[in-house]
């Protein structure tokens, strides 16, 4: 999979990926596996991993910690080379980038402004200044950064420059949204903030997402589809449709009963996972 961005024209987001309507994956992985050589031998962080992620839907991943959740995301964004198995993205034939990622830690240009960070992917595609002008100030716009964008990240909290890290990505308008547990260092509050703006931002791009998170509340908040990851070695456990209609609203969702029965249900699968991890990570103290 290339991940090579495309110059050219920009193009106005669609409502989602073309091929959704003929039910072709947007995303087809097929006995994917990654192992990497240590000095104790051969370490595989990913088993055997077989998964479609639709056109223009919210696919989230969460296990236990070690369970290579973030080795698959970054094989999909071209960070990692697969040791077997394949990657197949279906393009939709335009000019667009393959794939945006958003990061957990910070990953803005502290030399630039707000406004320069956010127009960084299409200044790189040559994208002509009037139309970076209007995608820019769109989704500063949305995100509610219009009046900080002279800003440098020093100048901003850890949720503002979240939120030009999500503006960054969505401007670039990508085939696919790559998010690896992009609010998990932030506090309650700010977090909760975080995921009503992706989900608003979403429901207008329907862009295609793959999202790595640890919370349970945030995997059944933002998602279409969840699948659970094993302990190491990660391989898929369960995946499970999310059955909340669209548009959501994170406070009002969280206060429905069928909300908290899912979170139970997902915490079933998920808990002998994370024993096991919490297991693997004391034996391996043991041995060093």
């Amino acid at each position: 999979m290339s991940t090579n961005i495309t110059r050219g024209e920009w193009q106005r987001p669609a409502a989602a990926d073309a091929g959704a309507a003929g039910g072709a994956p947007k995303i087809k992985i097929r006995n994917l596996t990654k192992q990497f050589k240590t000095r104790d031998g051969v370490f595989t962080a990913v088993d055997n991993v077989s998964i479609d992620i639709e056109s223009g839907s919210f696919f989230t991943i969460v296990g236990p910690s070690g369970c290579g959740k973030t080795t698959l995301l970054r094989i999909l964004a071209g960070l990692e080379e697969t040791t077997s198995g394949t990657v197949d993205v279906a393009r939709d034939g335009g000019t667009r980038p393959v794939n945006s990622m958003v990061f957990q830690g910070d990953s803005l240009f502290p030399w630039m402004t707000v406004w320069d960070n956010a127009a960084y992917g299409l200044k790189m595609r040559r994208v002509p200044e009037r139309q970076i002008r209007e995608v820019v100030g769109h989704y500063l716009d949305r995100t509610g950064l219009t009046k900080f964008y002279q800003a440098y990240p020093h100048q901003l909290s850890g949720g503002m420059r979240q939120r030009v890290s999500i503006a960054r990505a969505f401007a670039n308008d990508p085939e696919i949204l790559l998010m690896d547990e992009p609010f998990s260092a932030l506090d309650e509050q700010n977090r909760t903030l975080l995921q009503e703006e992706l989900l608003r931002i979403w429901d207008e791009t329907k862009k295609t997402v793959l999202f790595i998170t640890h919370s349970v509340d945030e995997a059944v908040t933002l998602s279409d589809k969840i699948m659970i990851m094993t302990a190491h070695p990660g391989r898929t456990k369960v995946i499970l449709d999310v059955p909340f209609e669209r548009p959501r609203k994170v406070i009002e969702l969280r206060a429905e009963p069928e909300y908290g029965e899912m979170v139970y249900r997902i915490w079933g699968y998920l808990r002998e996972e994370v024993q096991q991890a919490k297991a693997q990570a004391e034996m391996a103290g043991v041995k060093s």
